[in-house]
């Protein structure tokens, strides 16, 4: 696959443009429409399967639940380690493809460090996450932005409050995910951690609202998202507020997900090895 069909994927993935628009620009590089069709089965693989941790581990709890929402309710995964007393939790946020089996495995590699990690289906209000991802995709664009940021720190309060919860909660999510996470460290005064992977920034006005600390993950072939960096890092200096920005060279957008096209292992490793470390010292220090 060609370095520029590989950046075109990538800003679309990362919302730059909807799948008509993709598909044209694909076409025209691939020199037709049935050379772009034939590319797409590739794209639209990635981030639906693959498995680090099995669904039936034996050292977790593992199921879908539901919690409370502004008139009604959303559905999410849940994971924690078996028979564990007071953990802190953490709220995972999937990409633009919804709770796919991926962000499932995920949410339980987070459980397996000590968490109850719980991550919600943003599609819920549609009856959740289709299992065409060719389906997804149009539904993120019906979703009300207010009221998906509610919804996730909705979130933060059910690990808050619940009965195993120790107080301490965090938020992480991906792509799509992580300009929610930034949304949602906004909205959530009482956050105590928030891990953003390559996600769009939040208003500059907004962020002396943020309590939490932050860790700030971003992919040194991310064009469109680090165009923001600048004007966030500014504001969040001036705000006072702790932070780290880690920036990833040679890696591009979506680098965190081994079953996607741009997974890129070495960069991969070493988020997962600092964002362990960063929750370990926000939740449990």
């Amino acid at each position: 696959m060609s370095p520029e069909i590989k950046d075109l994927y990538e800003e679309y993935a990362g919302g730059g443009m909807d799948r008509r628009k993709f598909f044209a620009r694909l076409a025209a590089i691939a020199g037709g429409t049935a050379a772009a069709a034939a590319l797409l089965p590739a794209f639209d693989g990635a981030g639906t399967g693959g498995q680090v941790i099995p669904a039936d581990d034996p050292r977790l709890e593992t199921g879908y639940i539901k919690y409370p929402i502004e008139g009604g309710e959303m559905r999410a995964y849940s994971a924690k380690p078996k028979g564990a007393g007071k953990l802190p939790g953490v709220v995972v946020i999937h990409e633009n493809r919804g709770l796919v089996p991926h962000i499932e495995d995920v949410t339980r590699r987070v459980a397996l460090e000590g968490y109850h990690a719980v991550a919600p289906d943003a599609l819920s209000p549609f009856g959740g996450t289709p299992s065409d991802p060719q389906e997804a995709r149009p539904l993120f664009q019906k979703l009300d932005r207010a009221a998906n940021t509610k919804n996730f720190v909705a979130a933060v309060a059910y690990l808050k409050t619940g009965p195993q919860a120790t107080g301490k909660v965090a938020c992480t999510g991906f792509c799509w995910g992580g300009g929610v996470t930034n949304q949602v460290t906004v909205n959530a005064p009482d956050l105590d951690a928030s891990i953003p992977f390559y996600g769009s920034q939040p208003a500059v006005e907004d962020v002396p609202k943020i309590k939490a600390a932050m860790l700030i993950h971003y992919a040194g072939n991310d064009e469109r998202i680090n165009a923001g960096i600048p004007a966030f890092e500014e504001a969040l200096k001036k705000a006072g507020v702790e932070y780290a920005i880690h920036m990833y060279e040679g890696a591009g957008h979506a680098f965190m997900n081994d079953t996607g096209q741009r997974y890129h292992k070495e960069a991969a490793e070493l988020a997962w090895k600092r964002t362990v470390a960063f929750l370990e010292a926000k939740l449990k220090g």
